[in-house]
């Protein structure tokens, strides 16, 4: 079942040329033998009548296609979950987002259902029609697209495997596996040959990506304690729930070549790696369509703009709260007291990534004297405890609903203001259309040397940005 907006013989000319843009949007599955591939794959060409177009793997594992073992659909860039949409197409993309990051063994369509808010039938008619699949066929072909990566790059064992990927036992594992891909779990690990004490993960990405411009926007936010930004790496520490246990490690991502990274993680991540791959992907913003975001910002853009997301959003939050009208350095060294003062300790961590940044429940007992003996004004202190207070009730935190409601409700917390919100959104949530209301630095931009633009005239300027206006703001901070 091939996207509408790309007919068959379109579909086969992209693949006679390894064309990239289309990696991770377009798959071909060979009816000669039963496998399919990624556009970029190396092998020979296939017949044009021997081949078969999809939009996504789990279409073309529902017609019994298994993954190519040279080009590995696992470690394909995906599908932007954010765009211009109606509402049913929105919901089927949170569904999409939703299973994605699920780590319960046990997920039901009921549990999908009632996170969204619809009835499971509205929910499958809906999922079908966007993604081409049910809703747990999606989720069983990311588990096992996980487990044939884990199998190929990693010393995990094949029992902790199935696990990490999201499996409820290692017989329902081997079953699934054995029943997609025709065979064994063992066996895949066999014909990697023996592999390192030290597993590193792969993720692809569309090129061309802005590197430089990433890392010279994370390394002067970097946290003296968590964070260290090098010139083609990133090494930090963190801890994440992953099937109702939290894991604390540390990880390194590394720019290795172009249209691809790789990841480095402590041995204490490896079983939370199921949770912690959608993170990264955000974060790092992989799945981007460079081409698509040039074309909407028009002349002037650095190629391969990024948007960099984050890994935790409580950390975020409240950086983004301290960074409240103070320069960008500033709030780096309150943000380092603050993880000096309330952080635990990270064992066995690298050189400068020896600190857990603070979680919510932590500071949510903290008082008032405590933050403001860091430095920090008392208002700060105050919205800091009501946010960490009011976290597990936020749907910002549990990426629920619309960027508009989650954007209401964090102004309702003491501190936050619209602009605040929107900028939390735009990096907590990777929304690729957030544009903070009233940015002195984006008016600035916007006037082009004569009065400041209105509020009305400054969000008509940004209209011609839609849906990339995240992109368009870290353009104009960048070279303001």
């Amino acid at each position: 079942m091939l996207s509408e907006t790309l007919p068959p013989d379109a579909a086969y000319a992209a693949l006679q040329a390894r064309d990239a843009r289309f990696d991770g949007r377009l798959y071909v599955g060979v009816t000669s033998t039963g496998i399919y591939c990624r556009p970029v794959c190396r092998v020979r060409l296939p017949r044009r009548e021997n081949c078969r177009f999809f939009s996504t793997a789990a279409q073309a594992e529902a017609e019994r296609f298994r993954p190519c073992m040279k080009c590995r659909p696992e470690l394909a860039p995906r599908a932007l979950p954010w765009t211009t949409m109606d509402a049913s197409r929105t919901l089927a993309a949170q569904a999409a987002t939703w299973l994605d990051s699920c780590d319960d063994a046990d997920a039901s369509l009921e549990d999908l259902a009632t996170h969204l808010g619809i009835t499971s039938r509205h929910l499958r008619r809906i999922f079908q029609a966007e993604h081409g699949v049910a809703p747990l066929q999606y989720l069983q072909t990311r588990r096992l697209l996980l487990a044939k990566a884990l199998l190929t790059d990693s010393a995990l064992p094949v029992h902790e495997v199935a696990f990490a990927a999201g499996f409820a036992s290692l017989r329902r594992f081997n079953a699934a596996f054995l029943e997609h891909y025709r065979l064994q779990p063992s066996a895949l690990r066999k014909q990697g040959g023996s592999r390192a004490p030290l597993s590193r993960l792969r993720l692809s990405y569309r090129e061309p990506y802005d590197v430089a411009g990433v890392l010279a926007f994370l390394a002067p936010r970097a946290v003296a304690g968590v964070e260290v930004v090098g010139d083609d790496r990133i090494t930090r520490s963190l801890a994440l729930v992953h099937a109702g246990q939290r894991h604390e490690g540390w990880l390194r991502v590394t720019f290795e070549k172009p249209g691809e990274v790789a990841i480095e993680l402590s041995s204490t991540l490896w079983p939370a790696v199921g949770s912690l791959l959608p993170r990264l992907r955000r974060w790092l913003d992989l799945d981007a369509d460079p081409e698509a975001i040039a074309s909407s910002l028009g002349e002037g853009v650095v190629a391969g703009q990024r948007l960099p997301g984050c890994l935790d959003r409580f950390e975020l939050t409240v950086r983004a709260v301290l960074g409240q009208q103070v320069t960008v350095a500033a709030a780096r060294t309150l943000a380092g007291r603050f993880v000096q003062r309330f952080g635990d300790v990270l064992a066995d961590a690298p050189e400068d990534c020896t600190r857990l940044f603070p979680t919510p429940e932590r500071i949510a007992t903290a008082t008032r004297d405590d933050i403001a003996s860091l430095g920090i004004i008392g208002r700060r202190a105050d919205s800091l405890i009501a946010l960490a207070q009011a976290w597990p009730t936020l749907a910002f935190a549990r990426r629920e609903g619309t960027p508009e409601a989650a954007a209401a409700q964090l102004c309702d917390i003491p501190g936050i203001g619209p602009w605040t919100a929107s900028y939390m959104l735009m990096r907590g949530w990777s929304w690729p259309d957030a544009f903070p209301p009233g940015d002195v630095v984006l008016r600035k931009a916007l006037s082009a040397g004569g009065p400041l633009v209105s509020p009305t005239n400054y969000l008509e300027a940004a209209e011609r940005w839609r849906p990339f206006r995240s992109y368009a703001v870290l353009h104009l901070w960048r070279h303001a």
